[in-house]
């Protein structure tokens, strides 16, 4: 007996699958596909970002506040995570370059998503005067 037989006498023989005829009653009916809208809903999503959280969250309550204003559709604020710069520099220009300072920067951002705004809100929020070290990104989606 060769080696081939012996493993070909080893293997088991594979059970065939059997398919059982399908009933139209215990079969669930596909799931429709996702139709979009006539009317699409549009949105205005603002990205606020400051160093500092305590002028970015006053920046962005009052851009709620704008918004609620004319009573649109206000989601958020919602915190977004915290960029966190690092830099480390040696202390001495020449000898101890084990002797090292880090300092970093730390980036507070929020978002905001305005569902169906109206004219005037846009109006309004563009007319908002934010304090300085507040940067705003607004995209219409």
């Amino acid at each position: 007996m060769t080696a081939e037989e012996k493993v070909k006498k080893a293997r088991k023989p594979r059970a065939k699958k059997v398919s059982k005829p399908v009933d139209a009653s215990s079969v669930a009916p596909a799931p429709a596909p996702r139709v979009k809208k006539a009317e699409t809903a549009h949105r205005l999503r603002i990205k606020v970002r400051a160093y500092e959280h305590g002028v970015l969250d006053n920046s962005v309550k009052q851009i709620i506040d704008t918004a609620a204003r004319y009573n649109a559709e206000i989601i958020g604020p919602v915190p977004l995570p915290i960029d966190i710069k690092k830099y480390t520099v040696n202390r001495a220009a020449f000898i101890d370059k084990d002797s090292r300072e880090q300092f970093e920067m730390r980036i507070h951002k929020r978002m905001i998503d305005i569902l169906n705004p109206a004219p005037k809100v846009i109006e309004a929020l563009t007319n908002i005067d934010l304090p300085s070290g507040v940067s705003i990104d607004v995209k219409m989606m």
